[in-house]
């Protein structure tokens, strides 16, 4: 089996966890607490200073913790009853632990994370899937389901969890909260059970931004400066083509804020993909590979498989042992993770050392000390608990790919949570540099209330406006794309286009318009997957034939290429366009 088959295994085995229905129930008493903790306690903080000192930064706030950071006396069970039975408790509390209490924090309890922190889901078949309050019916995200929904649901002030592919990131968008991942060794590891220590974080929930923020500067140890402006906000294009949710919700809601805080001069777009691949020699050779169907695996996704297999090779090493050791359970994803990592060879796994590292460089330099690149967080709503959407591979890849930007990088990230769209909440990110948490958690906090605020005027409009069907509005959007089109603004045209399959993706032209546009920049893969969604929806298209085999053609797929120029001319007979294309690439056929 190829490293690359190895790493798409493991990328669908995230998703059995879906399939396990919940043997067990959780013995403790937890209904009232949304089934987010697994151990209730309190430990409490040293008394305040008496006036006229300032009281400790935290005072009166409550916390929990994900179930892998050690508590002195306590078992750090790592989300898996075998191994809080086979290991002994703490001997010390963790330093990320201790820095809270001692600064004024209350803690109140651990909380569930997945088994052995290793999945994005949320659903851990030993203690159930704590409750989404943003949305009971939906998952809560993974690995730290618990500590989110704790957050979300008012149990506690703030929580720590971790993101190793997107642990408190995830969660955070499907619980309607912050989660902050600062950047890659900013908080100590130390009392943190590891599950990848090259891509592991430990990072925190809120509900209130200012309570974000006190708590990134005391985990931080961040010393007080003037808050700086950011003078870059960066939009990931090609990121929010991913997204289910509208640009009304998400990008315009950004893009208003951002304007009216620090003015229009900010604002900037990037295909996020075409700039790895300039600037990333590891990433700059697309690989072929079957991911969903002839579906080839685009730069962001061959990201995201290097990210895994790091992942995978990490915890194999740490806990394999363990695992093999006899008489334990866990999931069939926990399995697979220490299992497929022994099929990656030392080369394939030299190559996803270096892109980490050069997409660390990259974004390092395309950020700087004050740029900002927005992008989202997860495809759109909470997948349904149990449902078939989690499992798919599609899915699975396509939310990788948007947390394997910061993992990859080292970068810190925050989650944003910007209300609701069909009664279910919605975000998007902020990245900054490597080192510039501080900067980060200023610019969240300075631009917030307007983000709430355009966010609120979003969802006013959507319902002013629901008279308006869908398909009425994403024909606006793909007229105003063939303006865009006209006017060789292709990356514009392929945004409207985007927003218009959003809308109604069941219609073929808007996808083959689409690849129209992604043909003049050269994204030949991404035209090429337009046009078979086009043909899959409309088999006489005659359009999306003829892009696909230009797209074929230049991708050196002629015998391909010919077919497509071919069953073009079946349904056109008189089509020159065909003709001629044929003429120009059948001595290129054997």
């Amino acid at each position: 089996m190829s490293s690359s088959s190895a790493n798409i295994i493991v990328l669908l085995s995230l998703g059995i966890a879906g399939i396990v229905l919940m043997t067990r129930k959780l013995k403790r008493a937890v209904k009232q607490d949304l089934g987010a903790f697994v151990q209730r306690f309190e430990i409490l903080p040293p008394p305040p200073p008496p006036p006229p000192k300032a009281p400790h930064p935290l005072t009166g706030l409550t916390f929990a913790v994900a179930d892998v950071f050690d508590i002195d006396g306590y078992i750090t069970g790592f989300g898996n009853p075998d191994w809080a039975r086979t290991h002994e408790p703490a001997s010390r509390t963790s330093p990320v632990v201790s820095i809270l209490i001692e600064n004024g924090a209350t803690c109140v309890g651990k909380t569930v994370i997945d088994d052995m922190a290793s999945s994005i889901i949320g659903e851990n078949k030993h203690f159930g899937a704590p409750t989404n309050p943003a949305a009971p019916d939906r998952v809560p995200g993974g690995c730290s389901s618990g500590s989110a929904a704790a957050v979300a649901g008012g149990l506690v002030d703030f929580s720590l969890g971790m993101d190793t592919i997107g642990g408190v990131r995830i969660p955070g968008g499907f619980c309607g909260i912050f989660g902050f991942r600062p950047s890659h060794a900013a908080v100590s590891n130390i009392g943190v059970l590891p599950v990848s220590p090259s891509l592991d974080a430990p990072g925190w929930f809120a509900k209130d931004v200012s309570i974000l923020r006190r708590v990134g500067h005391v985990v931080l140890q961040l010393p007080h400066c003037e808050p700086r402006k950011p003078r870059q906000v960066i939009i990931a294009d090609d990121c929010f083509q991913l997204s289910k949710i509208p640009a009304t919700r998400l990008t315009q809601v950004v893009v208003k804020s951002m304007e009216k805080i620090f003015g229009r001069q900010v604002l900037n777009h990037l295909n996020l993909g075409d700039y790895l691949r300039s600037k990333a020699a590891s990433l700059k050779e697309i690989q072929n590979g079957e991911l969903n169907g002839d579906q080839r695996i685009s730069l962001l996704a061959q990201l995201a498989n290097a990210m895994l297999a790091l992942n995978n090779r990490e915890f194999k090493h740490n806990h394999e042992e363990w695992i093999s050791s006899g008489n334990v359970s866990v999931d069939p994803y926990v399995l697979a993770l220490a299992r497929d990592s022994s099929e990656a060879t030392n080369e394939h796994m030299a190559y996803c050392h270096s892109a980490r590292n050069e997409t660390h460089t990259a974004l390092n330099s395309l950020l700087k000390d004050d740029g900002i690149l927005v992008l989202p967080t997860v495809l759109g709503p909470p997948p349904k608990l149990n449902g078939k959407e989690i499992l798919s591979a599609d899915y699975q890849t396509k939310t990788l790919c948007l947390s394997a930007i910061a993992s990859m990088s080292g970068c810190c990230q925050v989650t944003i949570p910007l209300g609701v769209h069909e009664k279910l909440p919605v975000s998007v990110s902020f990245i900054a540099r490597q080192g510039r948490d501080h900067f980060l958690l200023d610019t969240v906090h300075a631009i917030y209330p307007s983000l709430q605020e355009q966010a609120d005027i979003a969802m006013k409009s959507n319902i002013s406006n629901g008279s308006i069907s869908k398909e009425e509005s994403a024909e606006t959007a793909k007229e105003k794309g063939n303006i865009a089109y006209k006017e060789k603004q292709w990356q514009k045209a392929i945004n409207l286009y985007t927003e218009a399959i959003k809308l109604n993706d069941k219609n073929a032209t808007y996808y083959s318009n689409r690849a129209a546009a992604y043909l003049e920049l050269g994204g030949y893969l991404q035209a090429e997957a337009d046009c078979n969604e086009a043909i899959s929806i409309d088999k006489k298209n005659v359009k999306s034939y003829l892009r696909r085999g230009t797209a074929r053609e230049m991708l050196g797929y002629y015998k391909e290429a010919v077919e497509d120029f071919r069953y073009a001319l079946v349904l056109e007979p008189t089509n020159k366009t065909a003709n001629v294309a044929i003429n120009r690439i059948k001595k290129f056929v054997q």
